[in-house]
C-alpha cells in the first residue's frame, strides 16, 4: 500500500527526529558509562531508551489528529491538556528507561540491575530536557506554521526580498448562512473541521497555510515545486475528496456538508517579517490582491475553481483536468485584463 504525501512527510520528520535524538543519547551513554562496564553498552543503552522514549513520543504528536479520542485532549483547558501531556511524557520516559536498562542488562554479564542511581537520574533529566524542547517546536510549528518557524529561526525574511510564488485562496460558501443557521460556536466547529480538511489537502499537496482570514484559507507554493508536478492545481480537488470523505461526519454534527470556491494565481511577491511585539511573515503585493479578486469573481461567474492565464500557461494540466476559458476580467491596478479560466 502506497504512502500518502502527509504520511511519508510525517514519517520523515519521526526518522529524522529519532536520528538527532539517539545521536546525542549515544554521547551521553558514553559520557556517563557506570564503572566497570564497557563504553559501547552504554552508548547501546542510550539508542535504545532514545528509540523507545523519542520515537512513540513524535508519533504521538504527529498523529494524534487521526484519532478521535486523542484529538478530543485539544478540548481540555489548557492546564488539563498540558497535565495530560506531561503525565503521558513522564509514563513513556520512565518506562523507556528503566526497558531499555533491564534490556541491556540481560546481555551484558557485567551489568548492574536497574537502580535509580545518578546515572538514571541524569538520564531522566535528559529525556525529559529533550522531550519538553521537541514538545516546544512542535507546537510553536503547529502555531506559527513549520515552514514559517523555519524561516523566522535562520532570519530569511529580515530584510523583504522578491519571491516568484502561487496563491490557492479557498473560501467557504454561504458562510453567513452556516453561522446564522449553526450559532457562533458551533460554526466556529464546523470552520475548524473545514480547515482540518483543507490542512490534509495542503499537506498532500506541500502547500504551506499562510493563514486563516475569518471563513478563508491562503495556501502558497514557490514557484519551482509547485510549477514542476502540477501539485498547486491539484490542490483544491484533494480538499474537495477530503471533505466528501467525511461527508456523513458533517452531517452528522452539523446536518450540512461544506462547500467552497477557490482561486489559483501566479506571480511575484515581497516577503519579508514585518511587526514588533508580534512577528510575521507578510507577503506584499499585487499577486496576492489579483487571488483576492479571482476568489470574488468566481462566486460572480458561478464557479467553484478559477486559475489565472498567468499559472496556467506554466503548469501542465493532469489529464483527468479541464480548462474552460471564461471572459477576462478587469482588474484594478492591471493595464491589460486578466485572463481566467474556470477548472474542473
Amino acid at each position: 500500500m502506497s504512502l500518502s504525501r502527509r504520511d511519508r512527510r510525517e514519517w520523515r520528520i519521526i526518522l529524522w527526529f529519532s536520528l538527532a535524538s539517539a545521536a546525542i543519547s549515544v554521547y551521553f551513554g558514553y559520557a556517563v558509562t557506570r564503572p566497570g562496564d564497557p563504553p559501547v553498552w552504554g552508548m547501546a543503552q542510550g539508542i535504545l531508551a532514545s528509540l523507545l522514549i523519542a520515537t512513540p513520543i513524535m508519533i504521538f504528536e504527529l498523529r494524534r489528529a487521526r484519532f478521535g479520542s486523542l484529538r478530543r485532549l485539544r478540548r481540555l483547558p489548557l492546564a488539563g491538556y498540558f497535565a495530560a501531556k506531561v503525565l503521558f511524557y513522564f509514563i513513556i520516559i520512565v518506562s523507556g528507561l528503566l526497558l531499555s536498562s533491564a534490556l541491556i542488562s540481560l546481555v551484558t554479564p557485567t551489568s548492574r540491575p536497574v537502580v535509580f542511581d545518578a546515572t538514571f537520574r541524569g538520564s531522566l533529566v535528559l529525556a525529559i530536557g529533550m522531550s519538553l524542547l521537541g514538545n516546544l517546536v512542535a507546537e510553536t510549528g503547529r502555531l506559527l506554521g513549520f515552514g514559517v518557524l523555519k524561516s523566522l529561526l535562520i532570519g530569511r525574511y529580515v530584510r523583504p526580498r522578491r519571491e516568484q510564488k502561487v496563491f490557492l485562496l479557498i473560501d467557504l460558501k454561504d458562510s453567513t448562512g452556516l453561522a446564522e443557521r449553526l450559532g457562533p460556536v458551533r460554526f466556529h466547529e464546523l470552520l475548524n473541521a473545514f480547515f482540518r480538511d483543507v490542512a490534509h489537502a495542503a499537506l498532500e499537496c506541500d502547500a504551506e497555510i499562510h493563514k486563516y482570514v475569518g471563513d478563508e484559507a491562503i495556501l502558497t507554493w514557490p514557484a519551482g515545486p509547485a510549477l514542476a508536478d502540477g501539485a498547486c492545481l491539484t490542490c483544491p480537488f484533494i480538499a474537495r475528496a477530503a471533505i466528501a470523505a467525511n461527508a456523513e461526519r458533517y452531517r452528522a454534527r452539523f446536518g450540512v456538508v461544506p462547500e467552497f470556491r477557490a482561486a489559483l494565481h501566479y506571480g511575484e511577491i515581497v516577503t519579508g517579517e514585518i511587526g514588533d511585539l508580534r512577528r510575521e511573515i507578510a507577503y506584499v503585493g499585487d499577486t496576492l490582491n489579483v487571488a483576492a479578486r479571482l476568489l470574488e469573481a468566481a462566486k460572480a461567474l458561478g464557479h467553484d475553481i478559477l486559475v489565472s492565464a498567468d499559472l496556467l500557461k506554466l503548469v501542465a494540466l493532469a489529464p483527468d483536468r479541464a480548462a474552460h476559458p471564461l471572459p477576462t476580467l478587469r482588474v484594478r491596478g492591471r493595464a491589460a485584463p486578466l485572463e481566467i479560466f474556470a477548472l474542473s
